[in-house]
């Protein structure tokens, strides 16, 4: 079956929503139908990219593969980010966000951004785009704000990010991703909102939880953030197995006489 924004709304409070990102169709096709949520992230240019951060992925790069994604996944909601310069007013985002829908088969939108989004977020909804807004620690705004900092420290910072879900909630956000975020501002920001949200590093009382593919399955080794759960140690497994590849093909172990073809 399908996964809906109905589907996913009516989550709330009855069962946690599962997310992961995936890049390609060979992976989202293995996460496909398992996971409610598929997020084509920009997180991409970091973890395969070989790039300090997120910024310099472009729209041109996240249709390519959210294209890619749809093809693997028929039944998972897939989300697809909007890279950073992409929606620096509503003109823009409903261009580039209009651009995403007409080649590929993504059923919403993400974008980074405070309570200043929800005017562009209000725009988009009305020409027909599901958006996911992305709050808390945005990766998108390290450079701005010195690092990646996790939020909800005060009592202030707290109250302007409650503010902000709501903002967002009112502005048309069906679902709203909660990254960095103290557990006890992200719980009061779930109970305040109507609409499901996602955490990443927000602690367990979020509607969901995502996490980054390469890092959960212990591919990605540069850096572990704290939030983060290997269930795989998927880089040791990969180079043990080529190890042993490389051995074969020395020692003329491979191919055998049922792997090769005979005259």
């Amino acid at each position: 079956m399908k996964k809906t924004i109905q589907y996913l709304q009516a989550k709330k409070k009855i069962e946690k929503i599962t997310a992961i990102t995936a890049y390609d169709a060979l992976f989202s096709s293995l996460f496909d139908s398992k996971v409610d949520i598929i997020l084509v992230g920009d997180s991409l240019n970091m973890s395969f990219g070989g790039k300090e951060d997120t910024l310099s992925m472009g729209i041109d790069e996240i249709i390519y593969h959210t294209k890619a994604v749809c093809r693997g996944a028929k039944e998972s909601f897939i989300i697809a980010d909007m890279p950073f310069g992409s929606y620096q007013n509503s003109k823009m985002a409903i261009k580039n966000a209009v651009s995403i829908y007409k080649k590929t088969s993504a059923d919403a939108i993400k974008i980074e951004g405070d309570i200043h989004k929800a005017g562009i977020i209000s725009d988009m909804v009305s020409e027909g785009i599901a958006v996911i807004g992305h709050i808390g620690l945005m990766p998108q705004f390290a450079r701005s704000q010195g690092g990646y900092k996790i939020k909800g420290k005060t009592s202030q910072e707290a109250k302007e990010l409650i503010d902000c879900a709501i903002a967002l909630e009112k502005a048309g956000a069906c679902m709203i991703v909660l990254e960095g975020i103290y557990t006890s501002v992200a719980t009061q920001i779930t109970e305040n909102l109507k609409i499901p949200t996602i955490g990443i590093g927000s602690g367990i009382n979020c509607d969901g939880q995502i996490l980054v593919w390469s890092d959960m399955f212990g591919f990605f080794e540069k850096f572990k953030p704290k939030f983060v759960r290997k269930y795989l140690e998927g880089s040791t497994l990969i180079q043990t197995a080529l190890q042993q590849y490389v051995e074969d093909v020395k020692n003329g172990n491979f191919p055998s006489v049922q792997e090769s073809y005979q005259g």
